[in-house]
């Protein structure tokens, strides 16, 4: 059954990241109609948000004006349902007019290329005005953010640290310290099952930083400062050190976005869409690329738009695209295991250390709680602009409550929404 007001298209991709801009040339070349939904202005996500890499960005300037796609940029899924069997319908807000009546559409067929948001573990002072995630701080050099003369620590854990400081320092900044909580040890064994591509992307980067000071084994315990940041407390678990500096990237890894799949009711493994070897999740029709499907990088996620491009179209994955897909799968997993989190990093967080920060609640306070519910119902933790999406998996690993991970649980609508986005004409 179709939707008498929805736009309808044979194909909707949600997400335009590197997943979803592999997969359009496909669809477009087999005559699918697609409509294309991204709560960003362009193409590209948070990794290509200054500019889509070459090929990617030459194929799409040729593609955007296909008359088979519809972009709906700017956009934000707020609700989710199964009309009739065998359809999709998606309500969306327009971000540029919040207040406007929501746009309905429908397909047989969804993508969802969710992509990844930034891991947050609390410490003192984390709070405070400076201190950011590390890919929150590349989005806004990114965007133009005046850093140029700034003291920057980087701190955390994985690529992402020496990303955000190389796009600080190309913007002006002073690094003053990369510290990464991996051991050096296990830092040598990533480099050296890196691929030679990947391999020379590390070296380019190593050299661009050459004089950008790094520790391993080393990790932020501190944040100083009263109205805004001032300087960090590092240790490396034998002894700690001051250092001063005015922002603050902090980076302990990724979680998949999948709110939407928990609303449409796909099953989730391991805090990640689960699907099967063609890209298909538990439900017909619905499939998932990229790092909602688990944390893995670029090339995974292109590879993954690739195939499930393919399955979409009911044609089986090519030989070489199943290799790629199992070496980006290896790498996922190497990953994983260099940068798994030092239990030191989980004990950081004071009583009085804020947990839940648009609602200002302490972890004292969410330690009297039972559940993720008690506490929503006792706290108000969870209940904020962010809807749980920050605190709920920091709860979910410091305090055990594992319906907490995601923090919205598969509930309408998925952001704060006005109420005209809710009502029907």
């Amino acid at each position: 059954m179709k939707t008498p007001n929805a736009l309808q298209a044979d194909v909707i991709m949600v997400g335009a990241g590197p997943a979803g801009i592999a997969a359009l040339q496909p669809l477009l070349a087999a005559g699918r109609s697609v409509i294309w939904i991204d709560q960003a202005g362009q193409a590209g996500g948070q990794i290509w948000r200054a500019g889509v890499a070459q090929p990617w960005a030459k194929q799409l300037a040729v593609l955007l004006p296909h008359s088979g796609l519809r972009r709906l940029f700017g956009h934000a899924v707020i609700d989710a349902d199964r009309p009739s069997e065998g359809s999709y319908r998606l309500r969306l807000q327009n971000l540029a007019e919040p207040t406007a009546a929501a746009l309905l559409v429908q397909a047989p067929q969804l993508l969802l290329a969710l992509g990844a948001r930034e891991r947050f573990l609390p410490f003192p002072g984390w709070t405070l005005p400076g201190v950011s995630g590390a890919g929150g701080l590349q989005a806004l050099v990114k965007s133009g953010w005046p850093v140029a003369g700034q003291r920057v620590v980087l701190a955390g854990s994985g690529p992402l640290l020496l990303a955000a400081a190389d796009s600080a320092r190309a913007a002006g900044a002073q690094i003053t310290l990369v510290a990464e909580q991996a051991s050096r040890r296990a830092l040598a064994g990533f480099a050296a099952r890196l691929t030679p591509a990947k391999a020379a992307q590390a070296a380019g980067l190593a050299w661009r930083l050459r004089a950008t000071p790094y520790r391993s084994g080393s990790w932020v315990v501190k944040a100083l400062g009263q109205q805004r940041l001032e300087g960090v407390v590092l240790s490396n678990g034998r002894t700690q050190w001051e250092l001063p500096c005015e922002a603050l990237g902090v980076a302990y890894g990724l979680l998949p976005n999948i709110e939407l799949a928990e609303l449409l009711g796909c099953r989730i493994e391991a805090g990640a869409i689960d699907v099967d070897a063609t890209l298909q999740t538990s439900l017909p029709g619905v499939y998932a690329a990229g790092e909602c499907t688990g944390i893995g990088g670029v090339d995974k996620a292109l590879i993954e738009g690739q195939l499930v491009a393919r399955a979409l179209l009911g044609h089986s994955a090519t030989p070489a695209l199943r290799r790629q897909k199992a070496q980006a799968e290896r790498f996922a997993k190497t990953l994983a295991a260099t940068f798994k989190l030092r239990p030191e990093l989980l004990t950081l967080a004071d009583a009085k250390t804020i947990i839940c920060r648009c609602e200002d609640v302490t972890l004292a306070e969410l330690k009297g709680q039972r559940s993720w519910r008690d506490a929503k119902l006792q706290t108000r933790c969870g209940m904020g602009a962010c809807q749980g999406r920050i605190c709920g998996p920091i709860t979910q690993t410091m305090l055990g409550w594992p319906e907490a991970q995601s923090g919205r649980g598969g509930r309408a609508p998925l952001q704060p929404t006005p109420l005209a986005c809710l009502l029907d004409d």
